[in-house]
């Protein structure tokens, strides 16, 4: 299975590759200005360590985090603190539909401000090029969305189209082709998640400005596949098949790999970000040297902003390394928008879509020649950074704590790590020193052919999934109004999603589908309080 090397740390200065590649990446690969400059297999030792002013732990906290952060193994009552996943920054006074949208509960008032403004930028509509609004136009030329809440509804997640009139606007697909199979050079590949479809790029844009192609439309089929539980009842799950319809600019490269993504619901993103780089790559297993079956592996991306590779932490397989970065991308990819770390205006266009490299764009001395300056990527990272994790519910009911002892016996919390505490953070006080409750490991796991979309991202391969976090799960329905999960939103329920895990989780999914009815009912009521 191809997936990404690990690319080189340098100790000259970096320059850009100006060469002829794509024009949406002209800007990115770097390499390095000298030719002797040595390569290293090491993670860059916390990276955003720039960005993040870190208070080192003494002896006697790590101590004490360690005790803390231990699996329990008490199940007649809850653990201390347990009802605020997110420590102090959780927050108890929405539980409905604006659970998700609400800044973290630790924040200062002045700091609420630019929370706020944040929120302002991340439900802004953006116009095409020229508009009278020179802050909000740049649109484009080929797009998902207009705007980031359009995809995170209510700070949600997204969801499948659900009718042949449903434009699917908060998912869509991502696309590349393999290494071998790309005219770009290998340097340049080394510093891309993947070989981007020559005429298409790395995502399928299906709306674009008047005049312009959009690039095509997709498609999703589902066939059931019936499963039988322990007790005998038969659940249907549904497996989706995709394809792109109304193509813009021509055929598909006869080798490209398509990879349907929803939306991903918003809060706890900073703390997750906060989560010490160590503790981390600490629960790393990549040969299954312990011999449980589990070998969670740390992705390593390139960072366009640190210039350099950091841990993956962000997206369904970890392809991006920090907050900023996964909101640039998003910026870049979803709606068409430059920033610093992408600062071409006519976003995604490849050299094939020349009616979309000729359109006007938004980058204007107002916003340091840019459709989305520093300051609108900084609130908008903020924002994203900040939205509060809802309080647990029924901690104490015996029904969730039963439920919960199931997750534990099935081996769940080998992939699900339920804690961790934060870095100490002089300039993110909302994130600093806290104990959450994530139940993730934030490694990628092999999930298996039946969830494979057999497309890597840097280190991760087609089988392989980050761990998702399951904070919040519970309030999807509240919030997003619907119960669809998974990558591509396939399974309608907690129930299906448990059902389709494979590879490393065969284990744990077997034996919750032959769970008696009741211990499986209460384990699906833990899910839910979380």
């Amino acid at each position: 299975m191809q997936m990404r090397r690990m690319l080189p740390k340098t100790d000259g200065m970096l320059r850009l590759v100006l060469a002829a590649v794509p024009a949406s990446l002209a800007l990115i690969a770097p390499l390095a200005a000298g030719a002797q400059d040595s390569i290293s297999d090491e993670l860059h030792a916390d990276p955003r360590a720039a960005a993040q002013v870190i208070v080192p732990r003494t002896v006697e906290e790590a101590a004490r985090i360690a005790k803390v952060t231990a699996p329990t193994t008490d199940f007649t009552k809850p653990e201390r603190y347990e009802t605020h996943p997110a420590g102090a920054a959780t927050q108890f006074d929405v539980l409905g539909r604006d659970a998700f949208a609400i800044p973290s509960a630790n924040m200062s008032f002045e700091r609420e401000l630019d929370f706020q403004i944040g929120n302002g930028l991340f439900k802004k509509l953006w116009a095409s090029a020229p508009s009278s609004t020179l802050a909000s136009d740049g649109l484009g030329p080929l797009y998902n969305a207009r705007s980031c809440q359009v995809c995170h509804v209510n700070d949600g997640r997204g969801h499948p189209p659900e009718s042949a009139e449903d434009d699917g606007v908060s998912m869509f697909l991502r696309l590349s082709i393999p290494d071998e199979a790309s005219d770009l050079d290998a340097e340049t590949l080394r510093y891309l998640a993947n070989a981007p479809e020559p005429t298409y790029g790395h995502q399928l844009q299906d709306k674009s400005l008047s005049g312009i192609p959009a690039e095509g439309q997709m498609r999703v089929t589902y066939t059931d596949v019936p499963v039988a539980l322990g007790d005998g009842t038969q659940v249907s799950l549904r497996a989706p098949s995709y394809e792109v319809a109304d193509l813009g600019y021509g055929p598909l490269h006869p080798d490209a790999m398509l990879s349907p993504r929803v939306a991903p619901q918003m809060i706890g993103l900073g703390l997750l970000e906060a989560i010490p780089e160590a503790d981390i790559l600490a629960l790393a297993d990549p040969d299954d040297a312990d011999g449980d079956g589990i070998s969670g592996r740390a992705n390593q991306v390139w960072d366009q902003e640190a210039q350099t590779m950091m841990l993956g932490r962000f997206g369904l397989k970890a392809g991006a390394g920090s907050v900023r970065g996964q909101s640039a991308d998003a910026f870049h990819s979803d709606i068409g928008i430059s920033t610093s770390l992408h600062p071409a205006g006519a976003g995604e266009c490849t050299a094939a879509q020349t009616a979309c490299l000729a359109a006007p764009d938004g980058n204007t001395p107002a916003q340091q020649n840019l459709e989305a300056s520093d300051p609108v990527l900084d609130l908008t990272s903020f924002y994203a950074r900040n939205l509060a994790v809802p309080a647990r519910r029924n901690v104490d009911d015996p029904k969730v704590l039963r439920g919960k002892r199931m997750f534990y016996d099935a081996g769940c919390t080998a992939c699900h790590t339920p804690k961790f505490v934060t870095h100490r953070l002089e300039n993110q006080l909302e994130q600093s020193f806290q104990l959450i409750w994530p139940y993730t490991d934030m490694l990628l796991h092999d999930m298996g052919s039946g969830l494979a979309d057999g497309r890597p991202e840097w280190q991760a391969t087609g089988n392989e999934w980050r761990t998702p976090p399951l904070w919040g799960i519970g309030m999807t329905q509240a919030v997003s109004g619907h119960t669809f999960f998974l990558h591509d939103g396939r399974a309608r329920n907690l129930l299906e999603a448990i059902l389709w895990h494979g590879g490393e989780a065969t284990a744990s999914r077997e034996t919750v589908r032959l769970m008696p009815a009741a211990d499986r009912a209460a384990l699906l009521k833990f899910l839910e309080s979380l």
